[in-house]
């Protein structure tokens, strides 16, 4: 008899297998699109049978969902936490971005982080309330660093922090594409924006 889905995670076993089989899903994603993403395709590139992948995914959704949280779940441990490491105020937030800009580039096929967001924009649903949860607690990250930056005397006092947030989310989205038309500066294009707009709200510039 197959083990039920929640059996599959809660062995060893299963948690790893049920890690492969995220990783090459993300995979897919990047290139692909989460819409990409089947349990058949899945199962043939991980070499496995389609009933051997349904034990770890109760359904397509579920999969889908799954992958876009394993991404997210990398995200966070590639971009956000490296940064808690920093003091707090601009430097966090710096550190931040420039992890964010690393992400891109290690992520050639795409962002499905990213990507998601466009994707799902006209596709109601579930899986489209999902993705806007993420990306709200991700904006709602960014405005609290940058409200930190503004005081702990870093930022100028009337600094927006939705207004930086919102911006700094729109450079990595325009990074994330410009990479198709001019991949050979786009990264350093990304960087001049980023130093740019804090540079602009720095104390020293309003003073």
């Amino acid at each position: 008899m197959e083990p039920s889905p929640a059996t599959a995670a809660a062995t060893p076993k299963g948690a790893s297998t049920r890690g492969v089989l995220l990783d090459r899903a993300a995979e897919m994603a990047s290139r692909l699109g989460l819409e990409g993403v089947t349990i058949g395709e899945l199962a043939a590139a991980a070499g496995m049978s389609k009933s051997g992948v349904f034990a770890h995914f109760g359904s397509r959704e579920d999969l889908v969902r799954q992958t876009l949280d394993w991404v997210a779940g990398q995200f966070v441990d590639a971009v956000f936490l490296p940064s808690l490491r920093q003091p707090r105020g601009l430097p966090r937030l710096q550190a931040i971005m420039a992890a964010w800009i690393e992400w891109i580039g290690a992520h050639p096929d795409g962002c499905v982080f990213l990507g998601a967001s466009v994707e799902y924009d006209g596709r109601p649903g579930p899986m489209r309330e999902h993705v806007a949860s993420l990306a709200g607690r991700w904006h709602q990250a960014l405005e609290h660093a940058t409200a930190m930056a503004v005081g702990e005397g870093h930022l100028a006092a009337d600094t927006e922090p939705p207004l930086v947030a919102f911006q700094l989310q729109a450079l990595m989205d325009g990074l994330h594409h410009a990479r198709l038309y001019r991949a050979a500066d786009a990264t350093a294009l990304a960087r001049r924006a980023v130093a740019e707009l804090f540079s602009r709200h720095a104390v020293t510039a309003h003073a």
